[in-house]
């Protein structure tokens, strides 16, 4: 075993610049720190080839002493601790005295600062860590620190950085975090020559997430103010209805500091339990203050964890107060009252769809006269207020038009149009007035109402057939009947042995789809967009779409830079609705983020592809599409979901003879 020596001070500083200093975004973040722990209020950021090439981070707070200028690029030199004792309560961002000293080992530094009391400013210039001489500039109040050639002298950290635009887009994302927890400092990042974030520092963080994350963002929020057990509680949630496809527009605070905590992510998401999408996360910006001796951050290198001495009230707060902002905010908007003369039976057949407290509060209602009858049946409106009865109901012999069907099936029809918006409103069909009865004249079946915007059946699952070929038969099992579906989710089939089958027509189809996409040898059909759809999910995520161009390219998706971490689509899959492209990508960018082999992620991001185009559970379905799902359940060529969960059960006589005691 080779002798044990103490390592020289230079390999010692590249040891500790490598936990401190892991890409320019974690030096950007160390001279932020620093200078917001200077009382800033105004810093600007600017970056060049990815911070590779120059940073350079100003701001206006109260500088440096010239005397103190070499003595700050030592390690372990700090203002902001004096005792051990200190170490129980630390307010600032930066304590451990390591950035400057870590910064200036990897890379050419040079700072110009100057202080309010002082005529002129001064300057130093280091190399590799190695100090010149301090000389005296002219400055303005404050400190300007340029930091070039990042790694110059550790090849082998700089061999593993990305792309510029992959480094640009993770320092971007660092200062919206910044910016959102100081919004009452005024924050300018500008990127090779070209300015991407400029909040206005006005104490409003409201303002300061408008700017950072985008309007579409900001128009999504809840505000949220709350707290207890010496724990406050405050910011912005998103409404319910507005939930993302991942956990990245998940923000977190603890005194001013950005944290990543399982613990705030688990009591934010409780307070969304049983009101949120199965699938989707909220997004927030939440700020929890706290005495600063409840909470140690001196747990984690890059200081993005910290430890709380009461967890179980800082979940409490965080808890009830996203309960109490959802609770206030009711869940979904309800449904405007109905105009007894414009309301309608949606479905246009005599059939009522209503829940059972809905049929129980009918049933304890006075029966309705019988209609006469040369006037129409009345029909019941089926909104969330309970049933009521209609004056202008369609004729019993009216049908609706078939809405979209095969991979674009329709809304639910029979919602009520406030709650499926103005778009359902529009697809609405009205009624078809009642044929005059004519004498001797053959009875002729009305003629289905044509829809405003009428679609072509497209089916889901394409069979083609060749000219003047037969299709024939396979010896087998005779074919299920298919018995009609529950809840618009299963196919109830029977079979010739006496079995009944359910079918869970969204994983069967969502099994064709990923088999189909993962045997295709040429990228699936594209559909363009007729306008172009700028999707937003943050500098980070879009610019990991942008690194996989030609992977989104194999799954069928055209998109390019929009600026700002937007992405413009401009055209998507054939059989995915224009509606999904968002939350798909959101998916795909997490799926990227994994960290897995190529080949699963490619797997992974078939699933999502999969999904997203297959049939959802509650929409209308057309019956030649059920049975192509039947006919591939029933040849065992589909037998799990991609997810692995089954898209058949079984129930035999014997066991339904046993559930009403006949066997």
């Amino acid at each position: 075993m080779p002798n044990i020596q103490q390592l020289p001070p230079h390999v010692a500083d590249l040891i500790a610049a490598g936990e401190v200093v892991e890409r320019p975004a974690s030096v950007v973040k160390e001279l932020v720190e620093n200078a917001l722990d200077a009382r800033s209020s105004a810093v600007v950021v600017e970056l060049r080839r990815g911070g590779m090439g120059l940073i350079r981070v100003t701001d206006n707070g109260c500088g440096i002493a010239p005397t103190e200028l070499p003595t700050a690029f030592l390690r372990h030199a700090t203002s902001k601790l004096r005792g051990p004792e200190d170490l129980g309560k630390i307010g600032t961002l930066g304590f451990r005295g390591e950035a400057l000293a870590a910064i200036s080992a990897v890379s050419r530094v040079e700072i110009q600062t100057r202080r309010r009391e002082d005529p002129t400013g001064a300057a130093l210039r280091l190399e590799g860590g190695v100090p010149g001489a301090v000389e005296e500039a002219g400055a303005p109040e404050g400190t300007t620190i340029l930091v070039r050639d990042l790694f110059y002298n550790t090849p082998a950290r700089l061999k593993f950085m990305k792309k510029d635009s992959a480094e640009t887009a993770a320092a971007g994302g660092l200062m919206q975090h910044l910016a959102l927890s100081h919004p009452d400092v005024s924050f300018k990042f500008i990127k090779d020559g070209t300015e991407a974030l400029h909040t206005p520092g006005d104490g409003r963080l409201d303002s300061a997430i408008y700017a950072a994350l985008g309007r579409d963002f900001a128009r999504s929020l809840l505000p949220v103010k709350g707290g207890g057990d010496g724990v406050a509680v405050s910011g912005f949630i998103t409404r319910p209805l507005q939930g993302r496809g991942s956990r990245g527009m998940q923000v977190f605070f603890v005194n001013g500091r950005f944290i990543k905590s399982q613990l705030l992510t688990a009591a934010l998401e409780e307070g969304y339990r049983n009101q949120i999408m199965k699938g989707r996360f909220p997004g927030c910006v939440l700020a929890v203050t706290l005495p600063v001796t409840a909470v140690d951050v001196n747990v984690h290198p890059a200081k993005t964890a910290v430890k709380f001495a009461q967890e179980q009230a800082v979940f409490n707060a965080v808890y009830h107060t996203v309960l109490d902002a959802l609770a206030e905010q009711g869940g979904p908007v309800p449904a405007a009252p109905a105009d007894p003369e414009k309301t309608v039976n949606p479905r246009g057949d005599f059939f009522q769809s209503m829940d059972a407290k809905a049929y129980r509060e009918q049933g304890a209602k006075p029966a309705a006269p019988a209609p006469r009858p040369s006037a129409p049946l009345p029909a019941w409106d089926t909104e969330r207020t309970g049933p009521r009865l209609s004056d202008s109901a369609p004729p019993l012999s009216t049908r609706p038009a078939l809405g979209r069907s095969g991979a674009f099936p329709p809304l639910r029809q029979d919602a009520p149009s406030s709650v499926l918006g103005p778009k359902a409103e529009r697809m609405e069909t009205p009624p078809a007035p009642p044929a005059e009865p004519k004498a001797l004249a053959k009875p002729t079946l009305p003629r289905e109402p044509v829809s405003p915007e009428p679609r072509p059946f497209v089916p889901a699952i394409p069979q083609a057939e060749l000219p003047g070929q037969e299709a024939l038969e396979p010896p087998g099992e005779a074919p299920w009947r298919i018995a009609g579906e529950l809840l618009r989710t299963y196919i109830v089939c029977e079979s010739e042995a006496g079995e009944v089958w359910l079918v869970d027509k969204h994983a069967a189809h969502e099994r064709v789809n990923f088999d189909r996409l993962k045997a295709a040898l040429e990228p699936p059909m594209r559909q363009a967009l007729l306008t172009p759809a700028a999707v937003e999910l943050g500098k980070e995520d879009g610019a990991l779409l942008l690194e996989h161009l030609p992977l989104l390219e194999e799954l069928g998706f055209s998109c390019e830079d929009f600026g700002g971490g937007a992405i413009l689509v401009r055209e998507i899959p054939a059989d995915l609705d224009a509606e999904d492209v968002t939350a798909t990508l959101e998916e795909i960018a997490g799926k990227l983020r994994s960290g897995r082999s190529l080949a699963e992620r490619r797997e992974g991001l078939l699933h999502t592809m999969a999904c997203k185009a297959a049939i959802k559970g509650g929409w209308k379905s057309d019956p030649e599409e059920l049975r192509a799902l039947v006919s591939k359940v029933q040849s065992g060529e589909v037998r799990y979901c991609p997810h692995g969960r089954p898209v058949a059960v079984k129930l035999t006589k014997y066991e339904i003879e046993k559930m009403f005691k006949r066997s």
